[in-house]
């Protein structure tokens, strides 16, 4: 992953590159958009620490923006295909008794301005695509959900990329920096994930 993204660190392909695979990770969560966004600002602080020429690595502001950007604009075209599929999604998540309480919670949670429930989905594995999916099949307004998508959105852009750029600092731009990041970034993900499921129903 590395080898590959050190090949696109000096063309703003590796901002495309990213935002592409941050996008559709809402509807493909098993693509691996955390780890490419740890490994292009591992990449940046590489480039920094050698001092090569700005522009020739990628820039770690642009870089957390690009991310935040793409799991918003991910996170709008889901809720919105959700909040247009109306009733056969309602007809699937009826089928499932853990899916009635989600949607449940979501949105008592949307209408009392708690979204911090967003927040912390967008950090456990397919979270991010149940609570979209789940709030425009529910009905809530853009105006309840798109708030806290954003906010989701940076906090996890900004986490990922400086678990890559202080892993790298830190530790070197070695696999053990790669692999420590890694290892923040999933641990952070079952945080969240046991933080969710004790929510109260």
């Amino acid at each position: 992953m590395l080898e590959s993204v050190g090949s696109l660190t000096g063309s703003p392909w590796i901002y495309a590159m990213v935002a592409l695979s941050v996008l559709l990770d809402v509807f493909l969560p098993v693509l691996p958009s955390g780890v490419l966004v740890i490994a292009a600002a591992t990449a940046a602080a590489a480039g920094s620490a050698a001092g090569q020429v700005p522009g020739t690595f990628p820039d770690i502001l642009v870089l957390t923006f690009c991310a935040a950007g793409a799991s918003v604009l991910g996170d709008l075209v889901a809720y919105r295909l959700a909040r247009r599929g109306g009733a056969r999604l309602d007809r699937a998540i009826a089928r499932s008794r853990r899916l009635t309480t989600a949607q449940e919670r979501l949105g008592d949670a949307l209408a009392r301005g708690g979204g911090a429930l967003v927040v912390l989905a967008r950090f456990a594995p397919a979270g991010r695509s149940v609570v979209s999916l789940i709030a425009g099949a529910a009905q809530r307004r853009a105006r309840d959900f798109l708030p806290w998508s954003a906010l989701a959105g940076l906090t996890w852009a900004t986490y990922s990329v400086a678990l890559g750029w202080f892993g790298a600092h830190w530790l070197g731009t070695t696999w053990l920096a790669t692999a420590v990041s890694l290892l923040a970034l999933f641990g952070a993900g079952a945080g969240a994930t046991y933080v969710v499921r004790r929510q109260p129903a």
